[in-house]
């Protein structure tokens, strides 16, 4: 089982579990285990095959599962538990419970599991902003994030090349943000080139609503990300007056660090507030917003007599304590909507932030102890091994990544938490989360192919991380494929996965990661272009 559970023992006896079988319990329970198991079509009763109970001495997302010849048992400690247990039950069936229409009843082997999550975030981030997918493909990303019983989906909603929501209040950001003309296709440290195809797309606010629900429904929270001040070249094509310099900007169609940023004035913070009251309004219920904070080049900052009077009227020293106080600013407006702030470990280096602001540490472990020491709730997020738009192999046989190696093993031996942390500082990382930037994943294709099975063993590492992942995952391949899942085969990529060949040694991690740990000990540092 992905991921495997805490604890599981092997029953004598079976159970026949047929197609349109009764469930029954509380209504909120069964809702979510019927919505886990949509195959069985399972149907609410009084009396069913499959008994759910709650059990509020459990975790939110703890539960027992068992299974017997009188039926299947499962107490769970609130809706999400009961909907994690169906997931466990779904994959002791055969690969085939996960196609519809396959079978009219199961034999469901006989079992005890008591489970529950080592980290309350267990985390995938997906970058809309630099290539846009469509709501389709976030709602099926939401299932297969489900199966694997992870639960934040993180969306890179806004950033230099392009804007990806509706704005009732700002219309230009969807009108004028969501597109650029073209998209740069050359590999990092190569001469230019680029595909002349107009790039674009955006979520409605109706979109956002349908897939908070969807997500929900499926016990994954939407964490939705605006990244400011830096990466603001979409937002300034169309509202240049909030940028440092008010000059007129274009949607970028390269990739790597761009100057632009927005300005710290208050008409910058009543627009974004208004955003977040937007974005909110559609979300519904959303305890996390990302904020971003990250690659922030401050030089128009301190090159703006307005913006240096401003800073000097708030009695900050530098224009670092100018980002810090801008963000805690957003922190604080976020606050009293009922929402965290999120934010990119350079903020968090920067200093100054909201005690309860969440950081992620993705220069490394070295920064993220760092912010656990200071008190700060950690996500992990570190570059090795939690960004999958790296390739899994140094060979040309690999579709075009940023670099190489991350594997699914490197992913598997990572620890989150690490022992050699202090107690404090391991108790305040309250999850883990992977990375894909679509720089270089134009489309749902190399999606499949970039996130899955890494994601896999990611969900096992969230979860608790138990012995034998890779024989567990040479069983769990089977399910990919019943769900159609275009994963990269363990032998590497067939024919047709290779696309625009990998250019092997552009950009090696065993190079890179020790040049990002030694720039989190310098506030004014940014991460060089890629």
């Amino acid at each position: 089982m992905i991921p495997s559970p805490k604890l599981r023992r092997s029953l004598s006896a079976s159970y026949d579990l047929p197609a349109g079988a009764t469930v029954s319990g509380p209504p909120d329970l069964v809702a979510a285990v019927r919505t886990a198991l949509p195959g069985l079509d399972l149907l609410p009763g009084d009396h069913g095959a499959v008994d759910l109970r709650l059990d509020p001495a459990l975790g939110p997302e703890a539960y027992r599962l068992t299974v017997g010849s009188r039926g299947v048992e499962i107490v769970a400690g609130g809706r999400a538990g009961a909907f994690h247990a169906a997931q466990s039950l779904r994959q002791l069936l055969p690969d085939a419970a996960f196609r519809y229409g396959a079978a009219s009843s199961w034999t469901v082997p006989g079992v005890r599991i008591e489970d529950e999550p080592r980290f309350g975030w267990r985390g995938l981030h997906l970058d809309v902003a630099r290539h846009f997918f469509p709501k389709r493909e976030v709602m099926r990303l939401v299932d297969l994030m489900a199966i694997h019983k992870l639960n934040r989906l993180h969306l890179h909603l806004a950033d230099d090349q392009g804007w990806r929501v509706e704005s009732r209040a700002y219309p230009l950001l969807h009108e004028v943000s969501s597109h650029r003309p073209r998209s740069a296709v050359h590999p990092h440290g190569r001469p230019e080139a680029f595909d002349e195809i107009p790039h674009g797309g955006y979520y409605t606010l109706a979109d956002l609503a349908e897939i908070a629900a969807y997500a929900r429904a499926r016990a994954v929270t939407v964490v939705p990300e605006i990244d400011v001040p830096g990466h603001a070249s979409a937002i300034l094509a169309a509202y240049p007056s909030l940028g440092a310099t008010g000059e007129p900007h274009d949607v970028l169609d390269r990739w790597g660090i761009s100057p632009a940023i927005l300005s710290p004035l208050p008409p910058t913070v009543e627009f974004l507030t208004t955003v977040f009251d937007e974005l909110l309004g559609a979300l519904g219920e959303t305890p996390y917003v990302h904020i971003g904070g990250d690659e922030v080049v401050l030089d128009q900052w301190a090159a703006s007599p307005e913006i240096d009077a401003y800073r000097e009227s708030l009695g900050l020293a530098t224009v670092n304590e100018l980002q810090a106080w801008f963000l805690r600013r957003l922190a604080d407006a976020l606050a009293e909507r009922g929402s965290r702030a999120v934010v990119w470990d350079e903020a968090f280096v920067s200093g100054g932030l909201r005690q309860d602001t969440v950081v992620m540490p993705w220069r490394g472990q070295g920064v993220g102890r760092r912010a656990a020491a200071a008190g700060h709730d950690v996500v992990a997020t570190a570059v090795f091994p939690l960004y999958f738009d790296y390739a899994e192999a140094a060979s040309p046989d690999e579709p075009l990544a940023i670099g190489e190696t991350i594997t699914v093993a490197d992913v598997a031996a990572f620890d989150p938490a690490p022992a050699g942390w202090t107690p404090e500082e391991r108790e305040r990382v309250i999850g883990v989360q992977a990375q894909l930037w679509t720089e270089r994943v134009a489309d749902p294709r190399t999606l499949d192919y970039r996130m899955w099975p890494r994601a896999c063993a990611l969900a096992d590492i969230a979860w608790g991380g138990r012995d034998d992942f890779a024989g567990r995952l040479e069983a769990h391949l089977g399910r990919l494929d019943a769900l159609g899942v275009e994963y990269r085969p363990p032998a590497g990529p067939h024919p047709w996965q290779r696309r625009r060949p990998h250019l092997p040694g552009v950009v090696r991690l065993d190079e890179v990661m020790p040049r990002l740990e030694a720039m989190t000990l310098d506030p004014e540092s940014t991460r060089p272009s890629m």
